[in-house]
């Protein structure tokens, strides 16, 4: 009966295959759009086409079935209409909406998506989740393969290594880390700075018993100038990806808006996953789901921020802290289920870790020193000291204190990893 079942995965897993081989190449295209709006509105208009050389992610799993993210990207075949690549993302436009500056003007910000580079015409079709927690599409651009408009020309072309490859880019979860604020005569820093990250990564679980199921490539891209912009001390820096502290006016965050020079970067190897390594000792970073995810190189609690970051970029967890000061508003509807797998407002808990919380766990779940090691609901988190509920008292997602992730945030990154390599 083994045999029969493992001949039928085979069977069907190359079939799925060949789905792809069938309307893709092995390389990427990649739609560059504009952003824009204030804290009420949005509207989008089209930038350019990109061939990128490399397709970094799953040949099986082209479809999203995590509903994850505050925007979604479908791909349908012009001929038939036929769903042939999903994914959920989310960018900064949607954090920059909470701001106090979102209320006052309006703003464009620079996006892309990245999709399998399409052999028959397809049609691109970008979606928006409103307050209410739905999907509503906002843009839609069909994509001629013949258009000689589509650009093939490289920016930002830097050699790449290997700092642990473990198999085909198709069969793991690609990361590959770019270097910001790392002058010329700083690569090798860089290079044993990306060792560092690596053996940091495979330090906190589940990571540590999913090593075979990783590929991290690095760029060696040189900056003009060493660390990073530091506006409030007014400190700036001549980086090749243009990061900043300040973001949105909140010290520690350190992200960049400069979405094309990441993307340029990015492309000189396959990848699922964007790590931006600051060369900085100053606490700081940040992560966007599907989008990239920053850490600093040099701080005494870096192997924490940059697996706390990776968890937001890649897994989609959120904060799971409540009491801390964030440039943020607003920025959960408390009437719907949010759709981080780790954060919930017990409207569809059913929906999340209920089936990890043990018979007789109150729920909601007090705070008190008898749960410290439950899994529970216990109030508070992504950014609401009320009315939102988070695993466990408290869990990577939410301090530094310990050194695991709450069972809830394992599981759902492990349902990642899963999902970009079987």
């Amino acid at each position: 009966m083994k045999k029969i079942f493992f001949l039928s995965l085979m069977l069907f897993t190359l079939s799925v295959q060949a789905q792809f081989d069938k309307y893709f190449e092995n390389k990427s295209l990649r739609l560059g759009y504009y952003h824009s709006g204030n804290d009420s509105s949005e509207f989008y208009s089209f930038d350019e086409l990109i061939q990128q050389p490399y397709w970094g992610g799953s040949k099986i799993n082209l479809v999203d079935t995590f509903n994850y993210g505050n925007y979604y990207v479908k791909v349908f075949n012009v001929k038939n209409d036929s769903l042939l690549y999903s994914r959920g993302y989310s960018t900064l436009f949607r954090e920059w909406q909470t701001t106090a500056e979102a209320k006052k003007t309006t703003r464009t910000f620079s996006e892309s998506v990245i999709i399998p580079y399409p052999k028959e015409n397809v049609r691109i079709e970008l979606y928006s989740r409103n307050w209410d927690g739905v999907f509503v599409k906002k843009f839609s651009y069909e994509v001629d393969t013949d258009n000689y408009f589509i650009k093939h020309d490289r920016r930002l072309v830097y050699p790449a290594f290997d700092v642990k490859v473990n198999g085909d880019p198709a069969k793991k979860v690609d990361i590959v880390i770019l270097p910001e604020g790392y002058t010329e005569a700083g690569m090798g820093r860089f290079i044993n700075d990306c060792r560092k990250f690596v053996s940091d990564f495979f330090t906190f679980a589940p990571y540590t018993h999913n090593r075979d199921k990783f590929n991290f490539r690095a760029v060696l891209a040189p900056s003009q100038e060493s660390g990073t912009d530091i506006p409030a001390k007014g400190i700036w820096k001549n980086t090749i990806l243009n990061t900043s502290y300040y973001t949105f006016n909140s010290e520690r965050y350190l992200m960049t808006m400069d979405d094309k020079s990441v993307c340029d970067l990015a492309a000189n190897a396959p990848y699922d996953q964007i790590y931006i390594l600051v060369n900085s000792k100053k606490y700081g970073g940040g992560a966007i789901f599907n989008y990239y995810n920053v850490s600093v190189n040099s701080n005494r609690q870096s192997a924490k921020i940059l697996i706390h970051e990776f968890g937001h970029g890649f897994a989609g967890l959120a904060d799971e802290y409540y009491d801390n000061s964030t440039a943020y508003g607003t920025f959960y509807n408390l009437n719907i289920e949010p759709w981080e797998p780790n954060i919930t407002t017990l409207k569809r808990f059913d929906k999340k870790w209920k089936h990890l919380v043990k018979p007789g766990t109150p729920i909601p779940t007090p705070a008190k020193k008898k749960f410290r090691n439950t899994v529970g609901a216990f109030e508070g988190g992504g950014y609401e000291p009320k009315g939102m509920y988070r695993p466990m008292q408290d869990c990577l997602m939410n301090t530094f204190n310990g050194n695991r992730f709450c069972p809830a945030c394992r599981e759902a990154i492990q349902k990642m990893i899963d999902f970009y390599t079987k």
